[in-house]
């Protein structure tokens, strides 16, 4: 896992919206980073474990016609061992993405948490490695709120909210409607406040 908690802040606004988020700043520069208050609704293992599946059963139903395609042309520049253990593709293909697509959601579960505390958004993402997102509500341009198909089905929602800069903008997945309603609304209410304080 690639945990990158003692990386440098990028500069003093990453240190201040860390500070805000319930975090310090210490002299040497370094930001460190605590969980965020909330998390993402239960539902959302559900939303992954639907996606996964379905990726899964695309690999695998490809992975079977591969094969068959393969051992039914008999591919002269493939070795003969190969073509003689063809149908073991398939088989492969279920033995390392299907318990893959089983944990992920878990662990990403764990992992997804978000938190709007005074004028900063914090989040963290991420399943194998993780992402810390500080975003100050000063700095928002847009919020939108989004559903795809598993997600309405659900009752879930994304909030996706974007900054001038690609690298400060930040996408909070798997919350609930309602919460995600609220959160996307107080945030453009916020952002609207600070930039009419800021003329």
């Amino acid at each position: 896992m690639s945990d990158q908690a003692d990386e440098h802040a990028d500069g003093a606004g990453a240190a201040v919206a860390a500070a805000r988020a319930g975090g310090r700043a210490p002299g040497d520069g370094r930001v460190p980073l605590r969980a965020p208050a909330n998390p993402v609704s239960r539902k959302a293992i559900a939303l992954w474990l639907l996606e996964q599946l379905f990726w899964c059963v695309v690999l695998i139903g490809g992975s079977f016609f591969l094969a068959q395609w393969i051992d039914g042309d008999r591919w002269s520049w493939l070795p003969d061992w190969v073509l003689d253990h063809i149908w073991w593709l398939p088989a492969l293909t279920v033995v390392v993405f299907l318990p893959a697509a089983i944990v992920e959601p878990f662990w990403r579960y764990a992992v997804h948490r978000w938190e709007f505390s005074g004028d900063v958004v914090y989040a963290r993402s991420g399943w194998i490695s993780r992402e810390w997102a500080f975003v100050p509500v000063s700095r928002i341009q847009t919020v939108d709120k989004a559903q795809g198909w598993f997600e309405r089905l659900l009752g879930l929602a994304t909030v996706e909210i974007r900054t001038a800069s690609h690298a400060g903008s930040s996408t909070i997945k798997g919350l609930d409607y309602e919460v995600a309603a609220t959160l996307a609304e107080e945030l453009a209410q916020r952002a609207e406040e600070l930039r009419d304080d800021a003329t």
